[in-house]
């Protein structure tokens, strides 16, 4: 049996336990998954949605961050658990998608986790937020119920970064060939110097996120399932600690002329997985104060 069989049979194994459970609720829970919610903008959200009455899990990588933010929830009355996920890993995401089903009603994935220019080399980052992005999107396709939502998290840098720079003819390679797509992401990568390719390769992945974002929305529509992604700006969170002074350099174009608090984007993230919202898909939104709105051009910060 393929690797793929055998997921297919222990999701299909999954729902059929949801349906046939002796559980002591009459109506299954509604679960929300939060990748990188151990700590900044996604356990913001994970307090506002799991105080609408949500299971909450939290995915990450460190173990002992996700099990201080478990704790604040259930401290306030919020049912959470933690998951320890690699989201570059297939099997990490597909196990975590189990997991979410095996609690409820799959209604809403935030995927948040990602990695930043300060926090690894270029194909560490290319993994991360492309191919987790696409790991995270597949493995929750096929649990996911209807009137569910899924919102992948891009930055300002795919706005930001110059548009030559993108290699878009590639990006459909995401659902062909894996491999062949990652080899043409850290081939453009690699043309430029060693010092700024993992500036490049957060600027590509986040560019693709919201590519990836807005063509699987016609694949989830047809189960009922909508997909966007929003693009945070430069907010107070330990990500946007390690990019403070970029972020104290881009602050001069901004409309509102400090950093975003991680409640005002969490509040957005809930309102747009919100299922009243339901012709919402397909879509990005921009949340970065107005500095792309200025017209900021990178290459010309200085000036």
């Amino acid at each position: 049996m393929s690797f793929a069989d055998s997921i297919a049979d222990t999701i299909e194994w999954l729902k059929h336990e949801n349906k046939n459970s002796n559980r002591k609720e009459s109506v299954m829970k509604k679960v929300c998954v939060i990748t990188g919610g151990g700590s900044g903008m996604g356990f913001a959200t994970a307090k506002v949605i799991g105080s609408q009455g949500y299971y909450m899990i939290l995915a990450g990588r460190t173990a002992k961050k996700l099990e201080n933010a478990v704790a604040e929830l259930q401290a306030s009355g919020i049912e959470a658990e933690a998951f320890s996920c690699d989201i570059s890993d297939r099997r990490s995401t597909q196990s975590l998608a189990e997991t979410a089903l095996a609690r409820g009603e799959v209604k809403i994935v935030i995927h948040a986790a990602g990695m930043s220019p300060h926090m690894g080399d270029a194909q560490k980052i290319m993994e991360a937020n492309a191919l987790g992005t696409i790991n995270v999107n597949d493995a929750f396709y096929e649990v996911m119920h209807d009137g569910g939502c899924v919102i992948d998290t891009s930055s300002m840098s795919a706005y930001l970064t110059p548009k030559f720079i993108m290699p878009r003819r590639s990006y459909k390679l995401s659902r062909i060939d894996r491999g062949k797509f990652m080899r043409k992401m850290m081939r453009r990568v690699n043309l430029f110097p060693g010092k700024v390719r993992a500036g490049v390769a957060y600027g590509i992945s986040k560019n693709f996120v919201i590519w990836f974002a807005k063509t699987d929305a016609a694949r989830f529509g047809q189960k009922g399932v909508r997909v966007l992604s929003i693009t945070p700006g430069n907010f107070e969170t330990p990500m946007g600690e390690l990019e403070k002074d970029e972020a104290m350099t881009y602050m001069k174009y901004n409309a509102i002329k400090r950093l975003g608090h991680p409640e005002e984007i969490a509040q957005l993230y809930a309102a747009a997985a919100d299922e009243r919202i339901g012709y919402l898909t397909g879509t990005d939104i921009l949340c970065d104060g107005g500095c792309v709105a200025s017209g900021c051009n990178p290459l010309r910060r200085s000036q």
